[in-house]
């Protein structure tokens, strides 16, 4: 994780090569934060995958149940891959960043995460995600307005031959972030909405103000740039809106997977996470992690309870020993 300074900072672009729903600029106020040095990796997200068949095995041996007392302390942990050679078709080495996953996914790890550390850990909000990518500048690109110089600092479309790399082989911006530019596009928890900025007020705005909470399904903010992404498109300000229909448009399953996308489009699509330094109550934590929709809750437990795929477990400290431990009987 890398130190985030606090700052003020102009959310958006108006320059002649922005798009409209860049504009207008907003002025933001942002709190310090931690964020996550690189995307969150095959290595990383894979600890997070084993949790379906470790939660299988607890159910079996009737240990560490799910009950209406302790399910606040519970996560779903994403189902088996339907085809494996699909989802990793961009590559699964240990250190090329985690795809295809969707953002109610993501944001179960981000809950994983932190319950198993008992720091809290989450998705960041679209204006820190901006406000860490610039570092302090205010260019187009965060090493400044050449797009020529973006090989140095990116995989685009140009670069990556459509597959993801390992991270960290470019260079980082200016407070030390790798792949902000390019690689894979990272989830954040906003919903997309191309007139946001044109809503919020024209004084000083909190990063709290400035979240757009989501109140349906798609479209949400990817941001990052990707190895689908063109130069141009990968600026600081850039902006880029799901189309989960299109993302889950291979999927044979019904209701679709809640955990992961099936196409050609969602092998650019990755997260990091970030760590706030203020306090937040458990009850706000939940917020940032939980379905926002009943519709994914909906899906989440026909898959689970209808269709035993997917699992739903308990996390703590204490659960590293407790699959230590299970793998001994």
């Amino acid at each position: 994780m890398i130190a985030i300074p606090g700052g003020e900072f102009l959310q958006g672009s108006s320059r002649s090569d922005s798009s409209e729903d860049e504009k207008p600029v907003v002025r933001v106020e942002v709190p310090s934060f931690w964020m996550g040095k690189h995307e969150v990796t095959w290595a990383e997200y894979k600890l997070f995958m084993n949790l379906c068949s470790v939660f299988e095995k607890f159910d079996d041996q009737d240990i560490r149940q799910v009950t209406k007392e302790n399910e606040i302390d519970a996560i779903s942990a994403p189902s088996k891959l339907y085809d494996p050679s699909f989802t990793f078709q961009a590559g699964e080495e240990p250190n090329q960043p985690a795809v295809s996953m969707s953002q109610f996914a993501a944001k179960q790890y981000t809950k994983w995460l932190s319950l198993l550390t008992g720091d809290f850990y989450r998705l960041p909000t679209e204006s820190e995600w901006e406000y860490a990518c610039r570092a302090g500048t205010t260019s187009a690109y965060n090493f400044g307005n050449d797009p020529a110089e973006i090989d140095e600092y990116a995989w685009t479309e140009d670069n990556a031959d459509f597959e993801t790399h390992i991270v960290g082989q470019k260079r980082p911006n200016g407070w030390g972030l790798f792949d902000m530019h390019g690689n894979a596009a990272e989830w954040v928890l906003d919903e997309y909405r191309s007139d946001w900025y044109a809503t919020l007020s024209e004084r000083l705005c909190t990063t709290k103000e400035t979240l757009c909470w989501p109140t349906k399904l798609f479209p949400r903010v990817l941001r990052g740039g990707s190895m689908y992404v063109s130069p141009a498109d990968c600026r600081s300000a850039s902006r880029r809106a799901s189309d989960d229909e299109e993302l889950r448009s291979y999927d044979p399953n019904t209701p679709k997977s809640p955990w992961w996308f099936a196409s050609d489009e969602a092998i650019d699509i990755g997260f990091r996470i970030v760590r706030p330094l203020e306090k937040v109550s458990r009850e706000e934590q939940e917020k940032y992690w939980q379905a926002d929709l009943p519709s994914i809750t909906s899906d989440v437990n026909r898959r689970i309870d209808q269709e035993g795929r997917g699992e739903r477990g308990l996390v703590d400290p204490q659960l590293p020993q407790a699959m230590a431990d299970s793998l001994q009987h």
